[in-house]
């Protein structure tokens, strides 16, 4: 399945009204029309943040290091597509949608092997009809 790389970028707010920067995959039409990507998995990244809940200069380039390695393992297996990031309130969420978590585990921890021990947290459920992702491509904006 091609990935041709199409993101948008969107402000949000968290439940405590705090700044969410929304950053949501466009081109998953095909990943979509497989029934067996039907599995959503948030990986989350807690940190401690600035005072206004974004991540610290070095948390934030170990971030994209991290993300950098996910989508590398993601794109030569595609058993899981990155579908959304969401960064602020102190935490990063990374949201996949894949056809199995054992595999998604697997690849997880490949790509993950050179880092230090990172402070994530991986909650996963099923979503055939990608609800969450609709809800959060609401946040985009469009300029036409």
């Amino acid at each position: 399945m091609a990935e041709t790389g199409q993101w948008w970028t969107a402000p949000a707010q968290s439940e405590s009204d705090r700044l969410i920067m929304v950053t949501g995959r466009k081109d998953v039409d095909s990943f979509r029309k497989n029934p067996k990507f039907n599995i959503r998995v948030e990986v989350t990244w807690r940190y401690a943040g600035d005072g206004t809940g974004m991540p610290d200069k070095e948390t934030s380039q170990l971030m994209e290091q991290v993300q950098e390695a996910l989508e590398g393992a993601f794109r030569k297996d595609p058993v899981a597509v990155l579908t959304g990031i969401f960064t602020g309130d102190g935490e990063r969420n990374w949201v996949f949608y894949t056809l199995s978590t054992n595999i998604f585990g697997k690849k997880l921890n490949d790509a993950l092997a050179t880092f230090p021990q990172l402070p994530i947290e991986i909650y996963c459920e099923n979503d055939p009809q990608w609800s969450a992702y609709d809800e959060m491509a609401e946040t985009e904006i469009n300029i036409d």
